[in-house]
């Protein structure tokens, strides 16, 4: 049975990208597709992706412009149809809505704070708030603004649960596997089932599947599924 997990692509070689997907595929809702492999492969990259898998496909762009330059942006993915497509919420509720408008058959999917940002980052980029209460407001006026999906971190998920309702797909990145979260890092990461648990619809994991593959396509096969398995007990 296959698990709420978005796999991540963190590679530039497209015949690897087709292999991991081929060992993770009876596990493997969702493929993530970044903008380094957009960069790299384009549109063709993403239909040779495809065509070798029938889970959904998340394009990771985070597009983020004046609303007629993100239209036109989601315009010209319009073709590859993915099932997600990432805009920074930050860019506003025209932005987000001009994304929908132009994508009405894809979830926009409104980035709020990126997990690599501190609080002190932000309040030097000029948030007035912290990054609770940032993600929060974000999610509200995309959703609003008729997004039908959020990307935030795992310490987020139920305060937006809670404040967009039921509806909206939320993915979370930032997770990891029971097997490793030690001691020392409890606190500052969850694990997908908690993730699941607290709230999330899908979760983003990339190493510590990917990373079985140096030991071959059965390793990594065997990893996605002990970690699918985790999370539907």
């Amino acid at each position: 049975m296959k698990a709420p997990i978005v796999l991540a692509i963190d590679t530039n070689d497209l015949q690897t990208a087709q292999k991991w997907i081929a060992a993770t595929q009876e596990s493997v809702s969702v493929v993530k597709l970044g903008l380094e492999f957009f960069l790299t492969f384009g549109a063709e990259g993403v239909r040779a992706i495809r065509s070798v898998t029938d889970a959904d496909i998340f394009l990771d762009l985070k597009l983020h412009d004046i609303p007629h330059t993100v239209s036109g942006a989601a315009k010209a993915v319009s073709e590859l149809a993915p099932t997600y497509l990432t805009v920074h919420a930050s860019g506003g509720r025209a932005m987000v809505s001009a994304a929908v408008a132009a994508l009405p058959s894809t979830h926009v999917t409104a980035v709020t704070i990126l997990t690599s940002l501190s609080e002190e980052d932000l309040f030097e980029i000029g948030y007035a708030n912290n990054a609770l209460e940032s993600a929060v407001a974000l999610a509200k006026m995309s959703v609003a603004a008729g997004a039908k999906a959020i990307v935030c971190s795992p310490l987020e998920i139920s305060a937006i649960r809670s404040a967009v309702g039921i509806g909206p797909v939320i993915i979370t990145p930032g997770v990891r596997p029971l097997s490793e979260v030690g001691s020392d890092d409890q606190k500052r990461t969850m694990t997908p089932r908690d993730a699941i648990a607290a709230g999330a619809s899908l979760v983003v994991i990339g190493r510590p599947i990917t990373g079985a593959w140096k030991d071959g396509a059965d390793a990594m096969k065997l990893k996605a599924r002990l970690i699918a398995d985790e999370i539907l007990k």
